[in-house]
Formats: C-alpha cells, structure tokens, sequence
C-alpha cells in the first residue's frame, strides 16, 4: 500500500507540475477540456479534463489554490468546469497528503454534487470527452458520495458497452470486488477471472487473481482445489525466481504471504500432505513450493502435533530430494522428534538424515552447519548400535547392530580430523559381526595408512584374516591369497621388528601354499623347513606331508611314495592325536595305484598288474585295494589277454563274492569270452546273469543272438518262444518290430504247419499295432498269402454235392475266408502284390463258377428237368465266369501301369484259354525309324 501511495504522489506531482512545498508557484496555466487520460485505478486517478500548457506561476501557498478552486466549483454553473475543479481540488489534496482546508467530508458532498454534472456531460453529444472515461468518473463519483449499487451501475455499463476500453479491466475488478463484498463468492470468482483473462497490467492481474482464489476458497472445501491453484498461480507471479524472492513489493508480499496461510491451512483441514501432493501434481518444484510445506510443518509443531509435522517433512523430502532445503527438513524433522520426547523416533530422523546425504555428491552439496550436523547424528548412530551389538544375545540380534555400526563408522573415517581410530572401530564392529573382509580393509587401513598405537594389533588381526580366510577360499583364490599372505607377514615384519608368532606362521606357509595349488612354493617351504636344525617332529612331519602331496599333484608318484613313507615314519613320534595314520596309508596306496595308471599308459602291462596287486600289502581288504585287483583284471582285458582276463576275473568272483564290482564281472566275461571265440560260454554267462537280474530278457535276447550267430537254432528258438508268451507285446514302434523280427525268424526256422501259430501271431500283431516298417508289412503280407493258399485250398476241396443249398453255403464261406486273407496280404504287401491278389480273386470266381456247372444233378429229375436245372446252374455261373474275366482283364491292364510280373502273365494265359481269338496270338515288335522308306 505505500508502494501505491508513493505512485499516486509522484502522479500528482507531475500532473500538477509544480511542488505542493513552499516552492515559489509558477504563473497561471491555461486549460482545455481533455478525456481519456484517466489513470488506471480509481485511486489513481488523473485529472481527466484539462491539459496544461505550462507557463509560469504566481507564488502562492497550496491552500490559496484549493481555496480558489473550491471557490470556482460552488460558482460555475458549467459541468465541465466543475468536474475540472472538483478533480483539481482531489488531486492537490492527495499530492499534498493533507487536508489543506479541504475536508475529507466536504470532498464527499462535493461528489455528491457534481454526478449531476456528470450526467449532464454524459447527455451532451457534442461533447467531446470519450464516454467510457465519463461512465468511469460517474461510477468514482457514486463511490465517492457512497453510492455503491450506483457505482456497481455505471461500471456495468462501462463494461458492457466498451469491453474493448483501457478502463474495463478496472471496472470488471470493481463489480468483482462488490460481488465479493455482497458475498456472492461464485459470482465474484467468474468476475476476478474475467479480469485475469483480459487485463494487461501485472499488479491489477496479481490483485484479481488473490480475490479469485479468495472467492474459491470461500465456496468451502469442494472449490479448494481450485483455490489452490489460483493461490499457487499467485505465489508463481508473485515469486517468480529465486532472486526475486527477498526484494518482493508490500503488496505482493502481504499477498504471498496470506497465500501461503490459505495454503497451510486449506492443506491441514483437508488431508494435509496428500492434498498438497493433489494441488502440486505435475508442477516443476518451484522457488516456493518448499515454503509452502514449511509453513504448513511449523503450523503442525506449533500446535503440538509433532508427527503430523515429521510427515510433512517426510512428504516433501519424498517429493523434492535434491532441493537446496531438503536437509533443513530433515533436520526439522529430528527436532519435532525431540520436542515430542520419542528418542528412538529421532533415531530413525538421524538415520534417514545420514543416509540421505551420504553420497560425495549429497554430502558436499551441504553448508558447513549441515556437514557438521551429519558427522554428529552418524558418531552418535554408530557408538549406538556398536553398544547395542556388544550387548545384544543372539546372532539374528548381534549381527545387524554390528554391521550397522560398522557401516556409520566406515562412512564417517574419511570425514573426520582422525581416521585411524574410527577405522579401528569398523574393523572391530566388522570382525565381530563376522564381515570378514570389511574387518580386514579397516585393520589395514588403521595398521598403516593411519599409525597408531592400535596399529600393530590391527596388522596382526588382519594376517589372521588372511590366514582363517584360506581356510574356505576356492582352488582359483589360493595363489593370490598366499602372495598377499606373504607379503603382509613380510610388511608386518619390516616394521613391528620380531614376534614370536611369525615363526609358526612360516611353518605353515608351506603347508598353504600347497592348499593353494602353488606346487614349487609349497616344495620350497617344505624343503627349507625340513633343513632347519630345530624343527620339531610336529613341524617335520607337517613338511613330509606337504612334499608327499606336492609330488603326488606334480605327478611324481615314485617320490610321492617316498615322502609319504617318511611321513609314516614319523606317525609314532608325533603321536596319535597330531598325525593321521590311515589317511597316510590310504594316500600311500593311491600313490601306488597311480604308479600302475601310468605303466598301464606306457603299455607296460605285466608292471601295472605288479603295482595294482601290492596295494594289497599296503591296505589289505580295503575299497582301494578291491577295486586295484578289479584293475588289474581290466588291464589284461585292455591288453587283449583274454586269458589271463578271465583268470582274473574268476578269481576276483571268488575271493569277493559280495562285492558290487561282481555284478559287472559278468560283461568282461562275455566279452572275453567271446573274443577268445568261446561264444558258447559267453551265452551261459549271459543267462547267469539273467538268472540274477530283475528283468531276465534283455540278457537272455543277447544270448539268444548269440546263438542265432552260430547257427544253434534250437537253442535260440527256445529262447525266443519263452520270450512271446512271457512278455507282452510292447507299446512302441522298436518293440513292435522286435518282436516281428523274432517271430519272423521262428517261422523261417520251422518247416510246415508248425509255424503256423508264430504266422498267425505275426498276422494278428500287424493288423493291431500303429508302427509299420517295410520289412513288418512283407512279413504280414507273406504269413497273409501263406493262410490264403490254405484257404483257397480249402476252397477247392469243398465239393458242390446234394443238397446243393448246404454244400454251395460251405464253399461260399471257404471262398469269403480265402478273400479276406488276400485283401489282408494286398493292404500289407501294397502295389507289389496286388497282382497276385487279382489273380487268386479271379480265379476264385473262376472256380466256384466251374463247380456250379459241374455239380451233380439230382437222382430223382428226369431229362427235361434235368436239362432245366442244368440251365440255371449255368444262369448262376455265367455272372462268376464274367467277374473272374473281368478281374483277370484288369490285372492284364496292370501292364501299363507297372509292367509285366509272373500273375500278370498267368491271367493273360487264362484269358487266352477262354478268348484265344483274342488273347492267344503272336507279337512282333517294329523298329521305329524317322527315315523315310518305301517299304510297305
């Protein structure tokens, strides 16, 4: 508001163009009538009517000039002049800030006066002021003499019929203001928009938009939301940048202001943080937006209620992470925790605060008050938690503590004056809470990057580190773990002088270095400690083991053999709890049995078997000298000795009958066996070990074929017909033709009907199952024409004799079972046999049609009769004689699409027998020539 007094001030200054002080005046002005020169608010009007042309003034005080300008106002009866007066007189007593003998009651009656004069301007057409200025002064007028509604009137009209005028901006804002005034809030919110929408002046949008938002947040919390906005829209004019934020006018600072309490208090009556998150939506953070959560936060602590503050906080953390304020809120946050009296509350804010500012970048983005801050809540959560570890019972409670309060130490050391004891302190927390490898990179960093008088047992507790870690490192981490083993006990050495405990540690080097897989180190280690003239037997027999096993992994298994016999010789001395006696023979006996792997790779045969069988003088009746006995059988079957193989192996049966390797006995007897040419023997081993087996067949099918190989049929007969009754038929298509194949050769092997029963098997299975094969299908086919013959036979054998009816059924149902069988063996053998097919169906009809004629006539017909019956016989035959020609005729037509065969040949013959005016002449084939020729 002083801004907007200091501008109407210098407005009348410049207007009235003299000082109101005691200046000397210059001379009287001359004036015209003059409008549309208004200011833009009513409070800031400028004189309307009259133009100056500035001439030099009389000295006279600025009482004397509204004395005479009061006086020319009650005289003149002309409206113009006394609206120029009346204006005059308003704008000296503004400038001067005084009453200056005009009084503020007698300026309202004078206002009252002159709307006449106003209306009559307003009715003079030849006036030539602009008539929106005039419904403008008119409208100030009413104000003035306290005529709102009158006012409120003239300003509609201003609005309505010159919308486009610089004045209606203002006059939009007035109606508004009444409107709010009258607590019309919906009706006032509509106008301050309008006014938003078309004025072009930023303190008069400023002003509209507040007394919208105003005029929204009156119509109750429904239309908070979009109070909200129109406030947030203010504070975005108002605070535009940061830098504008601490040079802010009056107005717009009473305006940010009671936005922000709007704001808060809108926020906390309609669901606090979430609402602010609805109002904020999609904004960008502004400079702002974090005010507006500190208000609201302060208001909550003011009133006590500390965790509504805390998650205020916590609201706008979880919204702006990075802001610049971020950790005064999470600083805030500790200190309501505290002024409500809940430590462990504070202690998760510390927590939270830590963390959140724990990275490089995040730590150095604070001022040195937060930085100092941080360093005090992250000792005071690490001394916290490494005392609530100490104390704590239980791995599941000890462990997270402890790592807890290692990670606060940790996180702290590079930020402190003094490092070394807070790295101390994470090794201890870290080994405590079995974080071996964080314990270790703190011992050494307090060892030797920061000395101390804790250095030299943290050195110590990091080489123990380092040793206990060896114990569950992989085979690929040993060497490195060793070298960096022997270069600490080296730095330890060089700079914390001799102690007792680096001589046990070079002992054992040895013995690590061969658990890492460094095989010459660990022979070296081995050998210098051997040459010591003090080493204790412990420490001789150690070096004896470490030497033996380097020389086994390096393959030497002849000095292996020597180091661990050496070790053995020490097994008295040591004593029973210090050495390992059978695990020193056990070695001993896989040293040996090595030595016989590597004759057997030389070919050095009878060497081997020597080696395998004195494993036996070293662990008799253990595993490995079982399995080295088993060995050596196998290396005479590798060498192809079969002989002595089978010696072997026999009397392995022998001296370990119970023994699983006895089970695979059976398979090299076989094999050597057969390779020795006793095939004979090598069935029997097969069906001893069928007689073992829990499915006997697949040993007694191999036997089976093994003595089809040499020819002992019956044998393998027998074999193969126990199998198809013993075992149903398989579900798959190798089974299937397994067991085809089997009766397929049962039928090839016996003469005559005694197949029979293996043909119709074979028959029956190939019409059910689902998998063919080639070979499946002519077998069917086969077994399907060997049935047929019989049926035909049958068939021919079926005499047509009285009663006829009988006889005639008996050789139709021969026929129909000799016609199945062939569509059996044509489905089965396909376009090979169709031929043949053919021609046993004519033939066939061919010969029922044959019996039919020749069958016996009755006894009791005579000569006519029998001359009638004989012709129907005939009738009945004539249709078979045409099926079967017809039939043999189309096996004949065969020719031209697979050519000639043995059946088709034999229906030719027939046909030429019974047409041999057709069928039974001689061919002779042409040449073909392109040549012309004159032969004929």
């Amino acid at each position: 508001m002083k801004q907007r007094a200091r501008l109407k001030k210098l407005i009348c200054s410049i207007l009235m163009g003299v000082p109101l002080a005691s200046a000397p005046l210059m001379a009287q002005e001359s004036f015209r009538v003059e409008l549309g020169r208004d200011g833009e608010t009513l409070g800031d009007i400028r004189p309307v009517f009259l133009k100056f042309d500035s001439r030099p003034l009389p000295a006279i005080a600025p009482e004397e000039v509204v004395r005479r300008y009061q006086r020319l106002f009650e005289i003149s009866e002309e409206p113009d002049v006394r609206v120029d007066a009346l204006n005059r007189l308003h704008r000296i007593r503004n400038r001067a800030g005084e009453e200056l003998g005009y009084s503020a009651e007698q300026e309202i009656r004078d206002y009252r006066e002159i709307i006449g004069s106003y209306e009559a301007l307003l009715g003079d057409s030849s006036f030539p002021a602009q008539v929106d200025d005039l419904l403008y002064q008119l409208a100030k007028a009413h104000a003035m003499a306290g005529q709102p509604d009158l006012s409120i009137q003239r300003l509609t009209e201003l609005v309505d019929l010159y919308p486009g005028s610089a004045l209606a901006p203002e006059a939009r804002f007035r109606i508004a203001e009444a409107a709010f005034s009258a607590g019309e809030f919906a009706e006032a919110e509509a106008r301050y928009r309008r006014v938003v929408e078309s004025a072009q002046h930023p303190e008069l949008v400023s002003k509209a938009r507040y007394m919208q938002g105003w005029s929204q947040f009156k119509q109750g919390a429904a239309a908070w939301p979009r109070a909200a906005e129109t406030f947030m829209a203010v504070l975005d004019l108002d605070i535009p940048g940061a830098a504008e934020l601490d040079g802010l006018s009056g107005s717009a600072q009473a305006r940010v202001g009671d936005s922000f309490r709007i704001l808060a208090h809108m926020a906390r009556k309609s669901g606090g943080t979430e609402s602010l998150s609805s109002w904020l939506g999609n904004r960008s953070p502004g400079v702002w937006h974090y005010l507006l959560y500190d208000r609201q936060a302060d208001l909550h602590a003011f009133d006590g209620r500390y965790r509504k503050g805390v998650q205020v906080n916590q609201a706008f953390l979880a919204r702006y992470p990075a802001h610049r304020a971020a950790a005064d809120f999470a600083e805030q946050s500790v200190s309501f925790w505290l002024q409500a009296g809940q430590e462990s509350q504070a202690r998760s804010a510390r927590e939270d605060y830590v963390a959140r500012f724990a990275s490089e970048a995040r730590y150095q983005s604070l001022n040195d008050h937060h930085q100092v801050i941080w360093g005090q809540y992250s000792r005071s959560l690490a001394d916290y938690y490494y005392a609530q570890g100490v104390s704590a019972t239980g791995p599941e409670n000890r462990t997270p503590a402890l790592l807890k309060a290692a990670d606060y130490f940790e996180a702290l050391a590079p930020r402190a004056p003094e490092p070394g004891p807070l790295h101390y302190l994470a090794g201890d927390a870290s080994l405590l809470a079995q974080a071996y490898e964080r314990a270790l990179a703190h011992y050494l960093a307090a060892a030797y990057e920061y000395p101390g008088e804790k250095s030299r047992d943290a050195a110590w507790a990091a080489i123990r580190i380092y040793h206990d870690r060896l114990e569950a490192a992989s085979t690929q981490q040993w060497q490195s773990l060793m070298q960096t083993l022997v270069a600490e006990e080296r730095r330890y050495s060089s700079l914390f002088g001799s102690d007792h405990r680096i001589s046990g540690l070079r002992v054992d080097l040895a013995n690590r270095w061969q658990q890492g897989g460094h095989h010459q180190n660990a022979l070296t280690f081995a050998t210098r400690a051997l040459s010591w003239s003090d080493i204790s037997p412990t420490d001789r027999y150690g070096a004896w083991l470490v030497a033996a096993r380097v020389h086994q992994n390096q393959g030497d298994y002849g000095q292996a053999e020597s180091a661990w016999r050496q070790a053995l010789g020490l097994v008295d001395e040591v004593g029973a709890e210090g050495a390992d006696k059978p695990g020193i023979l056990e070695q001993l006996a896989t040293v040996i049995y090595r030595q016989a792997e590597q004759a057997v790779a030389r070919q050095e045969t009878d060497l081997a078997v020597a080696h395998f069988q004195r494993i036996e003088n070293v662990l008799p009746g253990t595993e490995i000298a079982i399995r080295a006995r088993f060995d050596g059988a196998n290396t005479l079957l590798g060498a192809s000795r079969w002989l002595s193989a089978i010696n072997e192996l026999h009397r392995f049966q022998v001296d370990y009958p119970r023994h699983q390797l006895v089970s695979a006995i059976g398979e090299k007897l076989i094999l050597a066996y057969q390779k020795s040419g006793q095939p004979r023997k090598a069935a029997a081993v097969l069906l001893q070990v069928a007689e073992k087996a829990d499915n006997p067949w697949p040993a007694r099918l191999r036997a089976a074929e093994i003595y089809h190989s040499i020819g002992d049929l019956a044998s393998r007969n027998e074999l193969y017909s126990t199998w198809l009754v013993a075992v149903q038929e398989p579900g798959t298509a190798s089974g299937h033709l397994a067991r085809q194949q089997i009766r397929h050769r049962l039928i090839t092997s016996v003469d005559g009907p005694g197949a029979d029963p293996w043909r119709k098997q074979l028959l029956d299975q190939e019409r059910a199952s689902d998998w063919h094969s080639d070979e499946t299908l002519r077998w069917a086919a086969d077994a399907a024409f060997y049935f047929a013959d019989q049926a035909i036979a049958d068939f021919n054998d079926v005499a047509l004799d009285h009663p006829l009816a009988s006889s005639l059924a008996r050789k139709r149902r021969a026929m129909e079972r000799a016609r199945e069988l062939l569509q059996d063996a044509a489905s089965f053998g396909g376009n090979e046999v169709l031929s043949r097919v053919a021609f046993h169906r004519a033939e066939l009809y061919r010969a029922l049609a044959a019996a039919l004629i020749a069958s016996e006539v009755p006894d009791e017909l005579n000569e006519l009769e029998t001359m009638q019956y004989r012709m129907l016989l005939e009738e009945q035959a004539y249709p078979l004689e045409e099926k079967a020609l017809e039939l043999h005729a189309r096996n004949h037509q065969r020719i031209v699409e697979a050519g000639s065969d043995p059946w088709v040949e034999r229906s030719l013959k027939v046909l030429a027998d019974l047409y041999p005016a057709r069928y039974q002449r001689s061919l002779r084939w042409m040449t073909w020539t392109t040549e012309d020729s004159t032969d004929v």
